[in-house]
């Protein structure tokens, strides 16, 4: 029996030593299914974080299954380009509940068992159901040609790229890409523009540190290299039923999605106010700034403010850009949409939440420990 009491507590057991639980978890799993280890990519850091942010969403929202529904159908979609099959859940649940029962201790007992066995039952049940409907009619992967790719800065690309077959997407989503230079690490990154007539999908990407997959398609790719996307992911989409003003809060790269939703908007607001904050550390990472404040001279509805941190000459707002939105308003009657690093997003929605918006009026997608 499902018991989300047992669930919480257990898990907070384990999760001070997270990376011990996610470490013996995959030994484990290769272990017993050695054939599992070729779906992986060569290094597993980034699939140990990909696992423990799995967990908490589950955790979190083991009491919300309309939140969690949505997120573990778009999992099962986007698993299909691993070439997961419904018998490797199996060998993933028995995986987890190996690990979870060596690191819970003495807070383990049969009753918990019982609950994670169960919650984990439910999961995989939605993921497998959605991983079968989308084989209906989407393929497990699309192959994307780059059609367009322009360095703006030093460590920062816009590409566009044009996939092989129709592919569906939300205003706000992300996407996780594959590149011919690192065969099975896949990224995710945000689609900048809404959907068009022509399939062409627009892509910003900055290059990081370590960044295998980042890096090469900052430096690496060209017209006519092809990669290969995953299916849509994210849940910080437009809400075209809500009649609420809208404010909207970039740090660097956060930008895509922004653009994405208000390109959206373009094409049926007319009444909707949005603010758009747009923050770097350094003028440069204004890379697209161009782009906006033309979307700003064609709708009066919508208003830019650019910001920099690092850079005392810049002539415009100086600042964080969290701290820049804070002095243009409270934003308690908006709906507020914030994307950049996990550290801006959490300091965002710290700020929003200290003033009175409500979280349940604020929409972000978590790429790390957000």
């Amino acid at each position: 029996m499902l018991d989300p009491r047992l669930i919480k507590e257990s898990f907070a057991v384990v999760e001070p030593v997270a990376d011990k639980v996610a470490g013996y978890f995959y030994a484990r799993l290769f272990i017993e299914n050695p054939e599992l280890r070729d779906m992986f990519p060569p290094a597993m850091d980034m699939q140990r974080e990909r696992l423990l942010r799995a967990l908490v969403r589950i955790v979190q929202g083991i009491e919300r299954p309309e939140f969690l529904a949505n997120y573990l159908e778009q999992l099962g979609r986007d698993h299909r380009k691993f070439g997961v099959k419904p018998a490797h859940y199996e060998a993933v649940g028995r995986a987890l509940v190996a690990v979870l029962r060596r690191y819970a201790g003495e807070a383990w007992t049969p009753q918990v068992e019982a609950s994670w066995v169960a919650a984990y039952s439910v999961a995989a049940q939605m993921m497998i159901e959605a991983s079968r409907r989308a084989s209906i009619d989407t393929p497990e992967w699309w192959l994307a040609e780059v059609v367009s790719h322009e360095r703006r800065c030093r460590d920062l690309a816009v590409l566009w790229l044009r996939p092989d077959q129709p592919y569906s997407y939300e205003p706000g989503q992300y996407v996780s890409v594959e590149t011919p230079w690192w065969p099975r690490v896949w990224r995710t990154y945000s689609l900048a523009n809404a959907p068009r007539r022509d399939n062409l999908m627009e892509m910003h990407v900055r290059a990081i540190d370590a960044g295998w997959v980042s890096g090469a398609l900052v430096s690496r790719a060209r017209v006519g290299d092809v990669l290969r996307l995953g299916h849509s992911m994210g849940t910080m989409v437009s809400d075209r039923a809500s009649t609420r003003d809208v404010v909207c809060v970039a740090g660097g790269t956060g930008l895509a999605p922004m653009k994405a939703i208000i390109e959206d908007m373009a094409r049926w607001n007319w009444y909707r106010r949005v603010h758009l904050f747009f923050g770097g550390r350094r003028p440069e990472d204004l890379y697209d700034l161009q782009a906006v404040h033309a979307l700003s001279r064609q709708h009066s509805w919508l208003t830019v403010v650019p910001a920099v941190s690092e850079d005392l000459r810049y002539r415009g707002e100086q600042g964080n850009i969290c701290d820049v939105a804070v002095r243009y308003g409270t934003w308690t009657d908006h709906d507020a949409y914030i994307s950049g690093s996990p550290e801006m997003v959490r300091a965002t929605i710290d700020r929003f939440l200290t003033m009175g918006v409500s979280m349940s009026r604020i929409r972000f997608d978590a790429f790390g420990d957000t």
